[in-house]
């Protein structure tokens, strides 16, 4: 026969002050999968610097933009419109190229600056044979003969070149208070003979006319006291009308 064990107590002593109990987490440990309390999460992956292998464009070279080259190369001679054109889509493909963005901007400003230089040039060309009607001389031929009202400039030409008209005199009115437009119109009959005198052959030719230039209220103001006596030839010949 034997004897059975003493019945044990119900539960087992309680744990030391400070531990959990059985399936709780210790405390100040973190569960499986959390971070540990007070630490921060980590910090996300660094971006490529350049030149960083991991770059896509690491070891890349730039191309030669060889839009932006010529642009540079006809903006220095003057080729304004190939350096205009070639300096445009330099700039267009400077971005995919990565390089001769400078060049291209420099070529458009050089075509630019070619583009205001000739047209400069060709104004001043264009008037450099024009002279103010009160500072013509005898004997001096005209290309044209002016057709407005108020006449400030004429053009001038070689009388061996075919002209228009020939200044065959001069005349100063005195100094004073403007005379009025009469008066001054008058000197007009003063034009006649002085043509007999300047080239007689010329009273006998119906190709041969009278223009006159003369002050106005408001050249006079302005010391303008010339009369200007001028043959127009129609159609234009070439070689003086005098003698």
């Amino acid at each position: 026969m034997t004897v059975p064990p003493p019945p044990g107590p119900p539960w087992g002593p309680p744990p030391p002050y400070g531990q959990p109990q059985y399936g709780e987490p210790q405390y100040g440990q973190p569960q499986y999968g959390q971070p540990a309390y007070g630490q921060p999460y980590p910090p996300p992956p660094p971006l490529p610097y350049p030149n960083d292998p991991s770059d896509p464009s690491f070891g890349e070279a730039p191309r030669t933009n060889w839009w932006a080259i010529v642009s540079l190369i006809f903006g220095v001679i003057g080729g304004v419109l190939i350096a205009l054109v070639c300096g445009v889509v330099g700039l267009i493909k400077a971005k995919q190229y990565r390089s001769g963005r400078g060049m291209a901007i420099a070529g458009i400003v050089l075509a630019a600056v070619w583009t205001v230089g000739i047209a400069v040039f060709l104004v001043l060309a264009a008037n450099s044979d024009r002279v103010t009607a009160t500072d013509v001389k005898v004997g001096d031929c005209l290309a044209e003969i002016p057709d407005g009202e108020r006449v400030l400039t004429v053009k001038t030409i070689s009388c061996e070149e075919p002209h228009a008209g020939e200044v065959f005199a001069v005349l100063m009115m005195p100094d004073g208070d403007f005379p009025g437009q009469a008066e001054v119109e008058a000197y007009h009959e003063r034009c006649s003979p002085e043509l007999v005198a300047y080239s007689p052959q010329s009273m006998l030719d119906e190709s041969v006319q009278l223009y006159v230039l003369y002050p106005t209220a408001e050249t006079w103001d302005n010391g303008d006291r010339a009369v200007t006596c001028i043959a127009t030839l129609d159609p234009p010949r070439t070689g003086s009308i005098r003698g």
